[in-house]
């Protein structure tokens, strides 16, 4: 079953404003092993990491604002993720979160890296255990995620968490060869400040079966956390290496977090939704049809007012018609800084724009990143009189 525990962290967000966040759309170049999907250049894909890492560490220009850093599924090599928390403790600000999905090990390996952030990971470590001593299953390949906090006191807390639902490409016949399905997932609030957020790994949004929904769990366990203490979850991430972000699936939880169509659901009304993909070239899944990867977004209510733009690098839309507003992101390898908006609605006469990109940064050499000029960034023509209300609604047939 789905779990969702409550960790209390201790971070101090300002005030009254709005938080900033940094999407990592990089490549995954992803091979079958032996035993799992793993990443076929671990040594250069660690050092553009390390490099995104050095970026936010230095924090030019606004950039020293970041709260939250977004890198995708199965995006960081197994072996380098003592270095990236190590690197993460020593140069990243007090009050910043990072996110990022690693590349599979073996159950035994999550294991053991479980028991050695045990404090933070009590009820995940536990499940684990339960789940071993009822099968024979050590050698069960893991998609597994962290969430590394700097608190505000500059003590690194870490939380893992693994991926409870696969892709086809992560179920055999053999269960031998079977992703393991993780059944815990960490609510984090943030004290002194009330801000609740949660991680999920691609699929984990969208699993759904006639018994029970992780999207159903989080919508409850959020409804109550209003009614209790008339606090939201205010951030959800979907780390992602899908060719087919934009799924009639994806498409279908999206209307049902946000529509409101069966229950009022004051605990996610406000919920920020962002879904952070890899990058146009991953490469190593075999993709039928046109999809591509890439193509992040940032999804909120449609009671915040966005009105439809088109950038060369984003646009805005209702996602097809959805009760939302969504910022949809390129294809191709960037990072995007944007600011998450306040939980409140805007005065329906206000000019301000909810949701901002500050800035979107390309790769410049191997393990470089330059941002791109305002010239870079010329709306596409005047949007609200040349371009349809949803400039990129689909097509009939469905969402690609």
């Amino acid at each position: 079953m789905f779990q969702i525990v409550d960790k209390q962290i201790n971070v101090e967000f300002p005030l009254g404003h709005h938080l900033h966040c940094l999407i990592a759309q990089i490549p995954n170049s992803l091979g079958l092993s032996s035993f799992a999907c793993k990443l076929t250049d671990p040594q250069p894909q660690w050092e553009r990491i390390r490099s995104i890492l050095e970026l936010a560490a230095e924090g030019p220009g606004n950039l020293k604002k970041l709260h939250f850093l977004l890198l995708p599924e199965s995006a960081m090599p197994a072996e380098h993720v003592d270095e990236a928390l190590s690197f993460i403790d020593r140069c990243f600000r007090p009050n910043t979160i990072t996110m990022f999905g690693v590349e599979h090990i073996r159950l035994h390996e999550y294991l053991d890296i479980l028991k050695k952030y045990r404090t933070d990971n009590e009820e995940a470590l536990a499940s684990v255990l339960k789940d071993i001593d009822a099968g024979d299953i050590e050698q069960v390949p893991v998609n597994w995620a962290v969430i590394a906090i700097k608190e505000a006191d500059g003590r690194l807390r870490v939380f893992l968490q693994a991926k409870s639902h696969p892709m086809v490409a992560e179920e055999t016949i053999d269960p031998f060869h079977d992703l393991y399905r993780g059944k815990v997932f960490p609510l984090l609030r943030c004290t002194p400040v009330g801000f609740n957020f949660m991680a999920m790994i691609c699929l984990d949004y969208i699993y759904r079966d006639l018994y029970q929904s992780n999207i159903n769990a989080v919508i409850e366990r959020a409804n109550e956390l209003f009614f209790r203490t008339r606090q939201r979850l205010d951030l959800l991430a979907v780390l992602q290496c899908n060719p087919k972000p934009e799924h009639q699936a994806f498409r279908d939880v999206v209307n049902g977090f946000y529509g409101e169509y069966l229950a009022y659901t004051p605990g996610v009304r406000d919920t920020v939704t962002v879904f952070a993909n890899t990058s146009a070239e991953t490469s190593g899944l075999n993709v039928k049809g046109d999809y591509t990867f890439g193509h992040s977004s940032v999804i909120i209510h449609k009671s915040h007012k966005i009105v439809p733009v088109s950038y060369p690098e984003f646009a805005s839309d209702d996602f097809g018609d959805l009760p939302v507003c969504r910022l949809r992101f390129g294809a191709e390898t960037r990072l995007y800084y944007f600011n998450l908006p306040l939980f409140h609605e805007l005065d329906p006469r206000t000019t301000r724009f909810p949701l901002k990109v500050h800035g979107i940064y390309r790769p410049e050499g191997r393990t470089g990143w330059i941002r791109l000029e305002d010239t870079d960034l010329q709306p596409l023509g005047d949007i609200r009189r040349t371009a349809p209300a949803c400039p990129l609604s689909p097509a009939p047939g469905g969402v690609k």
